[in-house]
Formats: C-alpha cells, structure tokens, sequence
C-alpha cells in the first residue's frame, strides 16, 4: 500500500507533508505535489498533515484516478524535502471542486 495525492491539492501544495515524510517520497510540480508510491513506506503521517486533506492510502476509492498520476509525474518532477512558499491563494483554491484540469506538468522550482 502507498498514499497518493489527489486533486485537492492543486494550486495549494501546503507542503506541511514534505515536512514529516522520513523517507523524502514527494516530488514537486508547478502546483501540485506527487508521491512516488515506490518509495511511500506506508507510514501514514502525511495524511494527516495536510491541510488540504488531499492525501489519501491508494486503498481509498477516491485514488483510483491519481495513483499513476503520482507515480508518472514522481519520475518527471525533482524531489522534494523541505517545505517551500505556499502558493499566496493557496486558501482560495482549498476544497474547490474541479480543479483536474488546472493540474499543471510542469515540474517545480
């Protein structure tokens, strides 16, 4: 089992998971962040962390569409290890529904 980000965290990647993962299994896009479920140990402390609540184990049904999303773009984007800026609208985005089509490919800074 592994943890996947999901769409909620589009345009708000808080970041506060990047800071208590021990094995640093986050990569950084443009607006979003993707766990590589190769490295995901399965420890869970990410999920409660995020303050989007966008993280969730690739059990859950609300997964089924993310899961190869992380493993594709963790192989693209560089990793990340410690938390960065918060986008400024961060909050304006948080719990928006449709927010899919707003997932950009490109990597982070």
């Amino acid at each position: 089992m592994t943890y996947v980000v999901t769409e909620n965290c589009i345009k708000c990647k808080y970041q506060d998971c990047v800071e208590v993962c021990p094995v640093d299994c986050f990569y950084e896009g443009e607006n979003f962040l993707a766990i590589n479920p190769d490295e995901c140990i399965d420890c869970g402390v990410c999920e409660p962390e995020c303050p989007a609540e966008a993280i969730f184990a690739d059990s859950d049904p609300r997964t089924a569409d993310w899961l190869q999303l992380n493993r594709d773009y963790a192989a693209q984007w560089p990793n990340i290890t410690k938390k960065g800026p918060v986008p400024a609208d961060a909050e304006e985005w948080k719990n928006k529904p449709g927010k899919a089509a707003l997932l950009s490919p490109n990597p982070g800074k």
